[in-house]
Formats: C-alpha cells, structure tokens, sequence
C-alpha cells in the first residue's frame, strides 16, 4: 500500500537514514520507534510529502486516505469543539453543500429534464454521502470527543477556551473522525487520561485501516502494534511484533552483531599480521597483494554507539515517621466568582512509610488537587492533610517546571537548587540525566518539555527525601528513560505517592491504589493489577 523505498535524509552534516526501507500494508498496527533525534517526526513528513527524499522514493496509490495527528497544532478559534471537529470532514461536508443545494433545486419550477437530471444527481450524491456515513458524521464525531473526555456539556464551548492539553484532543478528535485508511499518529497519548487512553486503545483496536504511530506508553504499544519500525544509526530496522518483542529480538540481534564483529576483527588481525611479516619479501609479494585487496574490499561490520540511559541515584533519606501522611475529613471547593465546584468531600487516608501508592480517577476528580493540599500547594477548604515527623518532601509536577527560570542554563539552575554542592557533583549528576559537556550551558527557555522534566528530577535527587509526591513524571520521558526513573523508584527507600497514565509503570510499582471517584476517596490494599481485576469486575456487577 505505501513503499518507503532505499530512502536516504540528511539535514546538513546530519544524515537521519541512508537505504531505508519499510512497507506500510492494508490495516497493519505499526509502532515507530527511535532516540529523540533520531528521525522518527521526519519519516512522518515524508510520508505526508510535506517533506521529500534526498535519494529513494515513498509511493502509495492516488486515491489512499492518510490523516496525520501531530503534537503541532493548528490554532483553533470560532468554532465549538463539536463544529471543529466536523471542520475536518472536508468531503463530507462539501457533499452535505451539494445536497442541500439540490434539495433547494428541486423545489423550484423546473422542466422534465432538469428535474429528472436533478433527482439523477441528487440520488449519487445522496448515495455518496451515505457511504461515506454522512447521515452518522455527527453522532459519531460527538461519540469520539466523549471518548477523550470532552463530554455533552463541552460539544458547544468555543476551541479558544480550552486549555493547550484539551485542543491536542480536539485535534486527536478531528483526526479519528476522518476514518482514512492510512492513520500517521505522533504520540497521540501524551495529553489523554488513563480511561481516555483505554478509550483510544478500543478505538484503535476496532479500527480496519493501517496505523503508524509512535508512543511512550509502552502497555499501550504492546496492546497494539504487531510490527516495530525502528529509527536509529542512522538505518531503519524493521520487527515483526510488539514492543516487548522488539526488545528480546533487538537484544539477540546485538548479540550476533558483536560476535559477528569480533570474528571479523579476528580474522583482519591475522591477515594484518600475515602482511606486515611477509611484505617485505619477494617470494610472497603476490599473496600479500592478494590479501591487502580482500581487506580493501571487506565492508566493516559497525557496531552502534549505545545510547546512555539516564542513571538514577537516591541520595540516602533520613528514616521518617511510620505515619507519613494522614487524612481526615478532607474536603476541597474550588470557588470561582461564576460557580463552586466540589472536589472531594470527607475523605479519610493513612500514608505508610514506604507505600508506593498510585492515585486514579478520571479527569477532574481530583488527584492532582489531593497532591496539592498535602505539599501545601493548595489550601483545604475543610479537613487537614498532616504530615508525619522526620518528613522530607519532594514534589513534582507539571507546574514544577513553570517554575525553572528560563534565563538560567542548566548549570546554573542546578547550582541556585542546590548551593551546597560542589560543581563535580553537580557536573556528575547532570550527566547521568544525559545533560554533558556543552549542553550543561543551554538555557531553560530552549529546553523541550522531556529535558525540563530531567531537569526537575535532578533537583529532587539532589536531595535525601523520604516522601516523593509525583504528578505524571513520566509524561515527557520516553520508554527508556521511564524505566530507568522506574527502577529507581523501586528502589527508592521512602514512600512514593503517583499520578501517572502508564500502565506498565504502575503495575511494576504500586503496591496500594487511592481512587478518586464521585467527591469520594476509595482505598484499595493491593498491586494494580489486582486493583485492575477487582474494578473490572465490580463495573460488570454494577452493569
């Protein structure tokens, strides 16, 4: 269906791939994978022929449907969210334009002819628009805005007063809502809760066209994809299945390539040696010229550079009180001069010393407000959130990087963070957040929201903390760098309260599950899957 054939792409010095090639085929589940850099947003480009081939080509047929949802959004104003996401029925609604065009045609005085010309041309199109599923366009552009999150209540309020995060999913809406064949996805998960993401992940799965898509959410790739595309050294690898797969095989592949290496290097060694003894002698001039043309003509086996994981390192914490947070009759209004809004009312909670708690709900119910009032972010309207003895917090959010000054570089923000520390320390530090040599010296405004948020663990690890608060650390970290950040917090030798859409990183760290749901807080004693097992089942019930 599409070819990417032999394709080298270069900017510059900087070649992103020389001979890639992969094929795209009818209703295939592609996950695209690769190092930030690496070319992953190019291949996109070129596929959307918003950018072309240095050499190779990309073909597809004239007539293929492809939709492109990126983290680049077009400005939005005008239009409600349900108008904007029929904005992107663009042949649906040119239809709609003709039809009801005719409709007006038909209702004049015309002849025989025109009438039955008419009537001819109002019954194609008619049938067009319905195979197009014109007469359900709507229903279901309303069904896909419910699904990621923007309810009934939201259809009519205007693009323009919702937030940077709410227009990604109306763009991820209007992209859903045009059914190609062909659907191009670059992170489409990055703003969605964890029951929109569910919600896109059934959506995907029902969905009978072919997808390529890249993803930090590494459940919801394996979900998925049954075939991995890999961005890196400068090639393009391809992997017949999930993302699981793809990191066995990709580890059995290195493995034969260093052995492959090491014989090749063995056997340059001995020619090598044979040269540099006898090429000096006569007698075995021609053999020595024999093997120095096979050495010219041996193509080098290249090993790729590994790329450095971040490296996290807890500082040791004091030992705190058994009791690190508890909660009594906590109750939250967010009052605006327009309306109140009840988060939560009465809730009650004990934090342990050394629960790793994950804290769910849908989207507004509460969780980041919860994490507000107990690191006094935020002021309770009733109820107190008491902090144990001994307790050192660190708290991370969204906001937390609102808060580095753009004007500082890295080192320097580091520096004002942590005055105590001497520079080596801070230098070490940075480099095990892949922050080395000149790039210590780049100003925080430049940052991308991943560095920012590397930026903001560094000043936590800084630190010896018992008691880490952490609202979506993961949300701008690739797979690598989540699982790092994961391993560390397994680790960790405090307490960890989360809030986080990853699956895969809660099921491999929480141990208890708080749920915000309808102003109440629900407490679950166990892993997340057995929170998962359990709320599964009780939804069925309720059914």
């Amino acid at each position: 269906m599409i070819n990417f054939g032999k394709v080298t792409k270069q900017y510059g010095t900087k070649i992103l791939y020389k001979n890639a090639s992969f094929q795209i085929n009818p209703g295939e589940k592609i996950g695209l994978v690769g190092p930030n850099g690496a070319g992953k947003t190019t291949v996109f480009k070129l596929l959307m022929q918003e950018e072309s081939a240095d050499q190779g080509s990309v073909t597809k047929p004239d007539k293929l449907s492809i939709s492109y949802f990126s983290q680049d959004i077009e400005d939005m104003h005008g239009q409600s969210a349900l108008q904007e996401v029929m904005s992107s029925l663009g042949e649906l609604q040119k239809l709609q334009k003709q039809l009801l065009h005719l409709e007006t045609k038909l209702s004049e005085n015309l002849s025989e002819d025109q009438m039955t010309n008419a009537l001819e041309e109002y019954g194609e199109t008619q049938a067009q628009f319905e195979a197009l599923g014109g007469y359900q366009s709507e229903a279901r552009c309303q069904e896909i805005l419910t699904g990621l999150g923007i309810g009934p209540e939201d259809y009519n309020r205007p693009t323009e007063s919702f937030s940077g995060g709410w227009k990604m999913r109306i763009a991820l809406a209007k992209v859903l809502a045009q059914n190609p064949q062909v659907l191009l996805m670059d992170e489409p998960t990055n703003h969605l809760d964890l029951e929109s993401i569910v919600w896109l992940e059934e959506w995907i799965r029902q969905f009978p066209g072919a997808i390529l898509m890249t993803s930090h959410d590494r459940d919801f790739m394996n979900r998925l994809v049954t075939k991995i595309i890999e961005v890196a050294n400068q090639s393009l690898t391809v992997y017949s299945g999930n993302y699981d797969f793809y990191e066995r095989e990709k580890t059995i592949r290195l493995t034969q390539l260093y052995a492959q290496a090491q014989r090749q290097e063995d056997m340059l060694a001995k020619e090598e040696e044979f040269i540099a003894r006898f090429q000096a002698r006569a007698s075995h001039a021609a053999q020595v010229q024999s093997r120095v043309k096979k050495i010219d003509k041996i193509e080098r086996i290249e090993i790729p550079a590994e790329e450095k994981e971040i490296q996290f390192e807890w500082p040791a914490p004091i030992r705190g009180g058994d009791e690190v947070v508890r909660i009594n009759g906590l109750t939250k209004i967010w009052k605006t001069p327009q309306k109140e809004k009840l988060v939560f009312k009465d809730i009650n909670a004990l934090v342990k010393r050394k629960d790793r708690i994950a804290v769910v709900g849908v989207n507004g119910a509460g969780k980041s407000t919860l994490l507000k009032i107990i690191t006094q972010e935020t002021e309770a309207t009733g109820g107190t959130a008491q902090i144990g003895p001994s307790i050192q917090m660190g708290y991370f959010s969204q906001n937390s990087m609102d808060v580095l000054d753009p004007e500082k570089t890295i080192l320097e923000e580091l520096e004002s963070r942590i005055p105590l520390a001497n520079i080596g320390y801070i230098r070490n530090l940075l480099g095990a957040l892949k922050f080395s040599g000149d790039s210590v010296e780049k100003k925080i405004k430049i940052l991308s929201g991943g560095e920012k948020s590397r930026v903001i663990l560094a000043t936590l690890l800084a630190k010896p903390l018992n008691f880490l608060v952490l609202d979506e650390p993961t949300n701008h970290l690739d797979i690598q760098s989540r699982e790092v950040l994961l391993k560390a917090l397994q680790t960790f030798e405090g307490t960890v309260m989360i809030v986080s859409h990853d699956r895969y990183f809660l099921r491999a760290l929480a141990t208890k599950v708080f749920r915000l749901d309808k102003n109440e807080l629900q407490i679950f004693e166990g892993t997340w899957d057995e929170f998962s097992t359990y709320d599964r089942s009780q939804r069925f019930e309720r059914k």
